[in-house]
């Protein structure tokens, strides 16, 4: 008896991949080689160009959704703390934080985060997934070799590479979309129960997914099924015991679709409580499919049909232009192809000829005896028409959807907006469609070939120079589709590069400090979001990972959030420079650890350094929601020696050292002490140093101050909120006269 060991599932998997591609034939084999590569594409490009996630903080949102998923959670409770933490795109309701968007996207990124701790693999798997599926759906519908031809096209796709490398919702409901289609045709041309079934399970996950996405696509799907349904019923009668077959089969795909409705209405009632109201709804009323008034948050448009014509039909021409494969090259095959199967259909011939003998290329199932049955010619028209009717039915349905309005952001600019650094990533199906056909013209090339070879050695009477003048018209036409490729590539390519060499520079102090039992509080450039624009900085289902984050504003609301978190270490997240959705506006980061400073009262000093030509220092403290101020100034201060302000905050306000008789009140809730020393030049022109400290009173006569305040440094200003913040372990970004130190002692 052997005693060798049960090979792991793994090595049984690679033993039982490794026999199948060698059974299989060149054309699938290579299918196979497509598929990996798209998907190993798809990894590295996801971990170099979006090694920080892109300008797209939609990813942020599945990504936090896909923790709460594996941390068996549909939503954050956060309760009184909910506004603090509150991400990106999530609904607040009484406490709770819920994602406005479906669960099906985050949960295949939260199986290879379950299995790898690498959500990147299920792009990869996505991508990979997706280009074997155009695979079959080519090969059903014209060939396998036009099939091969259409993987790669969709591979090669622009908006599959970048789309597909991100976390979004298009490929994988695309995903779902293709298996829908393959598992539809398999059971209209094989007759198969099972693929019947599978196609209903697809579709239904994918409307769970984006339901009018997968609505748009399956619409031409479903009408072929009613008709024939119609036609069975007409032909054979509906009777109960003996159903007729595609009475039963796309029964079935109905019955497993509509199952997914079930399961969607379900997730809606209890995230929202209606099973009616999506949670998109939910966050913005106003932002779903329709004509008017259409808003979400505080942008909103007029969005008539006139609009709806431009903006989608720029975005069309974008699409077509630069976002399929190698641009408009890619989109003259699509056209070729589809007049080829036209011209074809037109003179009775099949889209795709019996094969020669010993030719692997074709599905060799032809049969003249059913219009259903495998590989028939009648089959492959009806497999054809269908992939076609997806394009009037993405077109049409995406006129009344004012997203792809949204991504354009500036009409006539490709180079703006969202669709600029992904393409018009709600025309996403569309792919499929352009890939196809335009694997249908590659093939009818392909098969060509011999011909023009033959026709070449009868005019020169030399079969090498025909195959040598074959070869070089091949190698010409690759060329150019490569250099189209790559040019079409380039622009956005670059653009998400520079975004993330932004992002990287500005995730810099976090990549240096390793947190444990932190709390870290981070600014709010576009609002009081977390995770917009910082996606990396997510908190945890339990919102007690080894960081916490949350959001810097208001004093009492931050006094609330330290109290929640007493036993942390503290961290000030903030930057000098304006943070802007140009990657050519970059911010120098600075993450600074802070304390709570607690007694009856503290006692400060801040030391400035004074430039030449100086004539006075005018210092002054206030507070941002107490009474009254006080002042004092310094006549002619010694230039190049520190200038040093004593000042104190207490249960009576805040005080300076040098103004004795003055002082501005504190709320006791929470409040800001602002102590400004303006160095005034002979000829007006000011240096102001800034700082504001978070402070508060507690009982029993004590004051709570948060140390060390928030410094800047301002130019000709009293105030220049993050564009002047100062940097102490970076003198470089300050002139060498620049001082800012401040202390604090407390009784």
């Amino acid at each position: 008896m052997s005693s060798r060991p049960a090979p792991s599932p793994l090595a049984w998997s690679a033993s039982w991949f490794r026999q199948r591609v060698a059974r299989a034939d060149r054309t699938t084999a290579a299918a196979v080689c497509v598929s990996l590569a798209a998907g190993l594409l798809t990894f590295a490009v996801a971990a170099t160009l979006f090694s920080h996630h892109s300008a797209n903080h939609d990813e942020g949102v599945y990504l936090t959704q896909a923790a709460l998923l594996l941390g068996g959670q549909l939503e954050f409770h956060a309760g009184p703390l909910a506004d603090a933490v509150h991400p990106w795109f999530f609904v607040e309701d009484g406490g709770r934080l819920y994602p406005k968007y479906s669960p099906v996207p985050a949960a295949t990124y939260a199986v290879s985060m379950a299995l790898f701790d690498e959500p990147r693999v299920t792009l990869a798997a996505v991508a990979a997934g997706n280009a074997a599926l155009v695979y079959l759906l080519g090969a059903m519908t014209a060939g396998r070799r036009a099939g091969l031809a259409a993987a790669v096209l969709f591979a090669a796709s622009p908006m599959a590479v970048l789309t597909g490398a991100t976390f979004l919702p298009y490929a994988p409901t695309t995903f779902f979309n293709l298996l829908f289609a393959v598992a539809y045709l398999r059971s209209v041309r094989d007759g198969s129960t099972a693929a019947a079934g599978v196609a209903g399970v697809a579709i239904g996950i994918a409307f769970f997914a984006r339901p009018f996405t997968a609505v748009l696509f399956a619409a031409p799907f479903i009408a072929h099924a009613l008709w024939r349904v119609g036609s069975a019923v007409a032909a054979e009668g509906l009777n109960l015991p003996t159903l007729p077959a595609p009475v039963r089969r796309h029964g079935l795909t109905a019955l497993f679709g509509t199952l997914f409705v079930g399961v969607t209405l379900a997730y809606n009632l209890r995230v929202t409580g209606s099973a009616l109201t999506f949670p998109y709804q939910a966050f913005a009323p106003m932002d779903g499919p329709g004509f008017g008034e259409r808003r979400i948050l505080g942008h909103s448009v007029e969005y008539t049909p006139a609009l709806a014509l431009e903006s989608n039909g720029y975005a069309l021409w974008v699409l077509a232009t630069r976002w399929v494969a190698a641009g408009p090259v890619g989109t003259l095959l699509a056209l070729a192809g589809g007049a080829v199967a036209v011209r074809r259909w037109r003179a009775g011939l099949d889209l795709f000829p019996a094969a020669a003998p010993g030719d692997d290329s074709s599905d060799s199932l032809d049969s003249p005896h059913s219009p259903d049955s495998p590989g028939s010619p009648a089959f492959r028209r009806t497999a054809a028409l269908l992939v076609a009717g997806v394009v009037p039915a993405v077109v049409v349905g995406n006129l009344f959807f004012w997203g792809t309005h949204n991504a354009l952001a500036t009409l006539s600019d490709p180079a703006d907006g969202l669709a600029s650094l992904f393409g018009p990533f709600y025309h996403f199906d569309l792919l499929v469609p352009f890939s196809v056909f335009g694997g249908v013209a590659v093939a009818a090339g392909a098969r060509s070939l011999p011909r023009l070879r033959a026709r070449i050695a009868a005019r020169t009477g030399s079969d090498g120079s025909a195959r040598a003048a074959v070869a070089l018209v091949v190698a010409v036409a690759l060329l150019a589709a490569g250099g189209a490729a790559v040019a079409t590539a380039s622009e956005p390519v670059e653009r998400n590069a520079a975004i993330d060499a932004k992002h990287e520079a500005a995730y810099a102090p976090f990549e240096e400090t390793e947190f444990e039992d932190a709390l870290v509080f981070v600014p709010t450039p576009y609002g009081e979001w977390l995770n917009h624009p910082f996606q990396g900085l997510r908190n945890e289902p339990g919102l007690d990972g080894d960081a916490v984050y949350a959001l810097d504003r208001d004093p009492v609301e931050d006094f609330a959030v330290l109290d929640a978190y007493p036993n942390r270490t503290h961290y000030r997240y903030g930057y000098r420079g304006a943070w802007t959705a140009d990657p050519d506006d970059r911010v120098t980061p600075k993450l600074e650890p802070i304390a709570v400073r607690s007694g009856s009262r503290v006692d400060a000093e801040t030391t400035v350094g004074v430039p030449e030509r100086v004539d006075t220092a005018r210092v002054r403290i206030e507070t941002r929601r107490g009474e009254g101020r006080t002042t004092y100034a310094v006549s002619d201060p010694d230039a190049g020696d520190p200038l040093a302000v004593e000042w104190s905050v207490g249960p009576d306000g805040v005080r300076l050292a040098g103004a004795p008789n003055g002082s501005a009140s504190i709320d006791p809730a929470g409040d800001v002490a602002v102590l400004t020393v303006t160095l005034v030049a002979p000829d007006g022109s000011t240096f102001t140093y800034r700082q504001e400290a978070t402070v508060r009173g507690v009982d029993s006569g004590r004051v709570e101050v948060v140390w060390p305040p928030e410094r800047s440094v301002c130019r000709l200003v009293t105030e220049c909120g993050s564009e002047g913040t100062y940097l102490p372990d970076q003198p470089n970004e300050h002139s060498e006269w620049v001082v800012f130190e401040t202390a604090a002692e407390t009784e």
